[in-house]
């Protein structure tokens, strides 16, 4: 797609995230927007990965400009029109009716890769279909191999490619707004969540459409239909949450794709997985939503990048909200980026053209990063990143 042919999706009144996050605060009700919006505690680590990623500077170079600018970029041996994609999101549905699917066919469209979490609301199969077969799944370890081994067949019949294991997720975080909403586990419907429904008509309006959300991919699993507490209590017996190397054995012995693991953001596990054989990690930290007092997601990159790059494939999400966002990333050594909350939020703000805005917007302004800077293509970025010598 040329540049000519994405801006075709862009929405000239929202031109930056902000615009978007505006937008959507007032369309989804509030239990749904503080479930996107929020970190965990008092917020300190999501704030601190946005704050600390604009932190990063780069040199432009006026006198020597190239005669092209080139955003596409190659990982995995599939090439993609530009170096970001869809980060895995759980109860996408929740947040905004049929986002999953809306997201799905916007990457389709845009030629960028989508991550399809265990615990959102379209199944493996729904998204392999909009897809092409060309998502990525990310797993969270179940309890049960018997599951285990029907998700990863599941996937593998369906045509992905790249398994994703997360890793940063070993207990449910802590997050206060969703306590208060009625979103922990076992989750709850309250008086005033039902309240903030009827006030958001055009949300409302399409969850009756779409219908209730629910964990598509594990409804096989799940033995009928369940209220709010029989899901809760399904989830904490299905999943037991801390990934080892004796998990992630397993799913290498098994799987014979390319396999990723997930909120990987110090040396000794980056060693690990490799002597394990893992094709790449992406550095994160759900987001800011599990550790308020870890560090912020470009602090680790940068040291891993510097360290095993040659060894592994490096990615990074959590807190990238722009083009500008998205070249310091790889100024700092990542291979690729992945976005969640920046799709979510224009899914939230245009429903069904959301996701084509945004992917667009990304573009757009990636691209005039690499033409201020003087930078053929995002690979070339790390050679403009201005180094802390102190």
């Amino acid at each position: 797609m040329t540049p000519q042919e994405y801006m075709q999706d862009f929405d000239s009144r929202y031109p930056a995230t902000a615009d978007l996050r505006q937008r959507a605060y007032k369309r989804m009700p509030k239990f749904a927007f503080e479930y996107l919006d929020g970190g965990c505690n008092e917020d300190v680590n999501r704030d601190k990965n946005m704050a600390d990623i604009q932190q990063v500077e780069l040199e432009p170079r006026y006198l020597t400009p190239p005669p092209a600018y080139d955003i596409t970029t190659t990982l995995f041996g599939e090439q993609y029109d530009a170096p970001f994609g869809v980060a895995p999101v759980g109860l996408q549905g929740l947040m905004w009716p049929n986002s999953p699917v809306i997201l799905a066919r916007a990457a389709r469209r845009h030629n960028i890769p989508f991550i399809l979490s265990t615990v959102t609301t379209a199944s493996i199969e729904t998204i392999a279909r909009e897809t092409d077969g060309k998502a990525w799944f990310q797993l969270y370890y179940p309890a049960e191999q018997e599951i285990l081994f029907d998700i990863m067949d599941r996937t593998k019949a369906n045509g992905y490619k790249v398994f994703v294991a997360l890793a940063d997720v070993p207990t449910f975080g802590y997050r206060p707004r969703d306590i208060r909403n009625g979103l922990a586990m076992p989750p709850k419907m309250t008086a005033a969540n039902i309240l903030q429904m009827f006030m958001n008509p055009q949300w409302a309006f399409k969850s009756l459409i779409h219908g209730k959300p629910n964990f598509e991919s594990l409804v096989k699993y799940m033995g009928g239909k369940m209220n709010l507490r029989q899901l809760g209590k399904f989830m904490d017996q299905t999943f037991n949450g801390r990934l080892d190397l004796e998990k992630l054995k397993i799913l290498r012995d098994r799987w014979d794709g390319k396999l990723v693991v997930k909120g990987i953001v110090n040396e000794a596990d980056c060693e690990e997985v490799i002597q394990l054989g893992i094709d790449g990690i992406i550095v994160s930290n759900h987001g800011g939503r599990q550790l308020d007092a870890g560090q912020s997601t470009i602090v680790p990159l940068a040291n891993l990048a510097a360290k095993y790059k040659d060894k592994l494939t490096i990615m990074m999400d959590s807190g990238i909200r722009s083009g500008p966002d998205i070249a310091r990333t790889l100024a700092s050594g990542a291979d690729f980026t992945f976005m969640g909350r920046p799709f979510m939020y224009s899914v939230g703000a245009l429903g069904k053209r959301g996701g084509n805005h945004a992917m667009a917007m990304m573009k757009r302004q990636l691209q005039q990063v690499l033409e201020q800077l003087g930078c053929p293509n995002v690979e070339q970025l790390p050679e403009y990143l201005i180094q802390d010598n102190d």
